[in-house]
């Protein structure tokens, strides 16, 4: 027997019809720009400096990245920044998961005080020179602490992870208590094992805020063999500005060269410092698209 259909009115075809011509054109405004950096990296210097370049790239060149993998000063932010995100994202994700789960118990009395002054925080803090000094005190200056541990923990990431905690059934904590297990064994072996999809989220969330983290790095940290890449590309990109009173003791060959090479490095570096976060997001889109409706809902 054939299934029937539910005819489709003109006013919904005109809006289906509208509907993807619009989403269209935005995928076109995001798409665009991201075409336009691959093409330029694989493009030669002059074809960059030039504006030749539009779309597909033109007298292909692995220029650029050949001089993102030979200097050492920005394989050095490269290493860097894998470090900060990897162990600042272990310590944030712990360090909410640590905060959240007992503010989501309901015979935890005091949860509502120490809420209150999370979210306090949210809204007020002591500002960016007395947030300097208390680093510089605890010694944190120029040390990878200074990347780790003052952007440790989000009180927003801390408000989803209790709403996904509270939406869990309280029957397994009652059983679980019933066989003597402790909290922190229900934590580790019940909880989060069914909390994956929130996990993903906050690894997520942390993992982008410390991949791209430059403003403590600019405050905190003056050694090289400290700085991240977010700090390597701002020079590249403050040492691509030149000033037009010296033009004429400055070579005019020389200074287009170098004009060039530093356009196509730029260009080969965004790639370089964007394929990590690109290639690890499809492996958690499932967990981040689910954890993040729940974690918004619930509660």
């Amino acid at each position: 027997m054939k299934a029937s259909t539910i005819p489709i009115s003109p006013n919904d075809k005109m809006f289906l019809f509208l509907n993807n011509c619009l989403l269209g054109i935005i995928m076109l405004v995001v798409l665009y720009p991201l075409i336009f950096v691959v093409s330029s990296s694989f493009s030669s210097p002059n074809a960059n400096i030039t504006g030749k370049v539009w779309l597909y790239p033109v007298d292909v060149s692995f220029e650029g990245y050949k001089a993102v993998f030979s200097n050492k000063s920005i394989m050095t932010g490269y290493a860097n920044t894998i470090f900060y995100t990897i162990f600042g994202t272990l310590i944030s994700v712990t360090l909410t998961v640590l905060a959240a789960y007992p503010l989501s118990r309901s015979d935890f009395k005091p949860r509502n005080v120490i809420m209150l002054l999370f979210a306090f925080t949210m809204f007020f803090s002591g500002g960016l020179i007395p947030t300097y000094i208390l680093v510089k005190e605890l010694g944190m200056l120029d040390t990878r602490w200074a990347m780790l541990i003052p952007s440790a923990l989000s009180v927003f990431n801390i408000i989803i992870t209790r709403s996904f905690f509270q939406g869990t059934p309280s029957e397994l904590l009652e059983a679980s208590q019933m066989d003597g297990c402790s909290d922190f064994r229900y934590l580790g072996s019940i909880l989060l094992p069914l909390s994956k999809p929130i996990l993903a989220v906050m690894t997520l969330f942390y993992a982008v805020a410390q991949w791209n983290a430059f403003f403590d790095a600019l405050l905190y940290l003056s050694k090289e063999g400290l700085q991240p890449l977010q700090i390597v590309l701002r020079q590249i990109l403050v040492s691509n500005n030149f000033d037009a009173a010296m033009m004429n003791t400055v070579n005019i060959d020389q200074m287009v060269a170098k004009q060039g090479i530093s356009e196509l490095l730029k260009y080969s570096l965004i790639i370089v410092a964007s394929i990590p976060l690109l290639v690890v997001y499809p492996f958690i889109q499932k967990y981040f698209v689910k954890g993040i409706m729940i974690g918004a809902i619930k509660g």
